[in-house]
């Protein structure tokens, strides 16, 4: 990226030493009669918060006439009762909860996109990340599309209503488009009678479909949020479906099922997704107990208790004790008033930071032989405050275990991870980064047994982890190449 692009960029404690993100979470309800669906998209988008805290938006479709609101916040922020109320009734609804992996976090970049056209209006909620919206992009503006946001989903939406224009319905020019779409992308879109999901044929992104006791159809990206709403779960939609709820009921396409082998993104089951959740037939819960039972197997050690980091590390810490038959126990406390925006402004506050967030219980760990069971090591530098912390509350010994494998290449899918030169392990070996963080041993989880999690599910994207990429890689430019000039795109 050219460095006048990037310098507009202020680098806080926020974007320089975060946990890894995902992108987004979608939401979509079809009632058969007018309703307060504002509300149900709500609380489905609050039990969906955990992927992604930087915006949130509601669209409410009313017989073809579409009110929508968007912000930069939390759903909670975002959504005041007046705010919500003001959304009125409709039949269907699309909600969406924001991580960006590409374009910035300020509100142009917000969903659900809306786009007006020949015939309709539409909102669209994606979450994923293209792998060839670069060169889409640069088609659509050669043709002269004028776009007004710096976001890969927008480029969805322009092929989507091109398609429109040439195909009797939408759900044909969904499937048209997404012969020219590639990488993740899980998506529901509201045109003015129909509610739509689509998951891409590679399954990156996961997307499940359930129904509440009137009828109504409702989507969404992992099961916890139709427990939210009393939906019961029908199915997850399988890779390369299309799904379409309407007045005659539901029906699939699936056309692009079945051409590519699936390729789900493991690190839903290590990170992403919330424990409740099940995802493609696997507890999330289960899977993360059974990376722990892994680890006590592939990495024992002599200790006196096993605790985790929170949240994530807390089932595979469960599961590494019962495995080993190292007591387990709660060894921190988390401060969950503290949101993503927190941001230190000295270097001396920074460094406090994690000790603001994380306070851990001396009582637990005090003269103990300790083993900290967490989902991942980035860069090193949250993981060495951590540690810190366990050694000044009195920890005699501590033995690191990781969920993972080590981080050795960019996600081009909806992860976070978009420099390899930043990420430790691909610099540095596991004795070294032992050191560097400051614990007595590390052992990591291994790529053999991280694609054994799920017991019902099969094909999984490891690339992240040095598994190889199942699909093209993208032209380079980075995650906010469309903030930049047209000048300084072709550079990038």
């Amino acid at each position: 990226m050219p460095r006048s692009c990037a310098a507009s960029w202020p680098m806080t404690v926020s974007n320089m030493d975060r946990h890894l993100h995902e992108e987004c979470g979608v939401f979509g309800v079809r009632l058969p009669e007018r309703g307060d669906v504002a509300s149900l998209a709500y609380y489905a988008l609050y039990s969906l918060q955990h992927r992604g805290q930087e915006s949130a938006g509601i669209a409410v479709n009313d017989d073809g006439v579409i009110r929508a609101y968007r912000d930069v916040g939390l759903v909670g922020d975002v959504f005041r009762p007046e705010r919500l109320t003001s959304l009125g009734q409709g039949s269907i609804a699309v909600g969406h909860v924001r991580y960006g992996t590409t374009g910035s976090d300020n509100q142009r970049n917000v969903q659900p996109i809306l786009v007006n056209h020949y015939k309709g209006r539409m909102a669209l909620a994606h979450n994923g990340n293209l792998t060839n919206s670069h060169a889409l992009r640069r088609e659509l503006e050669s043709q002269g599309s004028i776009f007004q946001t710096t976001t890969d989903s927008e480029v969805i939406a322009y092929l989507i209503v091109q398609e429109r224009l040439r195909h009797p319905s939408i759900e044909a020019a969904v499937s048209a488009a997404m012969e020219r779409l590639e990488g993740a992308y899980s998506l529901v879109i509201s045109s003015p009678s129909k509610l739509i999901a689509v998951r891409d044929p590679h399954g990156f992104r996961p997307l499940c479909m359930g129904e509440l006791r009137d009828g109504s159809v409702v989507f969404a990206s992992e099961s916890c949020a139709l427990d939210a709403i009393g939906a019961r779960f029908l199915r997850d939609l399988r890779p390369g479906e299309i799904v379409v709820a309407d007045g005659k009921g539901l029906r699939s396409i699936e056309t692009h099922c079945g051409k590519v082998p699936k390729s789900l993104c493991v690190f839903e089951f290590i990170y992403f997704a919330r424990p409740d959740s099940v995802i493609d037939g696997s507890s999330v819960h289960v899977a993360r107990q059974r990376a722990g039972a892994f680890l006590a197997l592939e990495h024992p050690v002599q200790a006196d208790v096993v605790i985790g980091v929170p949240d994530s590390g807390l089932d595979a810490a469960l599961g590494y004790a019962r495995q080993s038959g190292i007591p387990y126990g709660m060894g921190f406390i988390k401060n969950k008033y503290i949101g993503r925006t927190f941001i230190s402004p000295t270097q001396a506050l920074r460094e406090s930071e994690v000790s603001i967030k994380l306070n851990p219980i001396r009582s637990v760990v005090a003269g103990k032989r300790v083993v900290l069971i967490d989902d991942s090591i980035v860069r090193g530098t949250t993981c060495r405050r951590t540690i810190d912390l366990l050694r000044k509350a009195g920890a005699r010994e501590i033995h690191m275990r990781v969920s993972a494998p080590p981080f050795i290449s960019e996600c081009y899918y909806g992860t976070d991870i978009d420099d390899k030169d930043k990420l430790i392990a691909t610099h540095h070996s596991v004795e070294e980064i032992a050191k560097i963080i400051g614990v007595d041993s590390l052992g990591y989880l291994s790529l053999e047994n991280v694609v054994k999690l799920a017991d019902s599910t099969s094909g999984f994207c490891t690339a992240c982890f040095g598994g190889g990429y199942p699909t093209a890689l993208p032209e380079p430019g980075g995650k906010d190449r469309f903030e930049c000039p047209i000048s300084e795109r072709e550079e990038a």
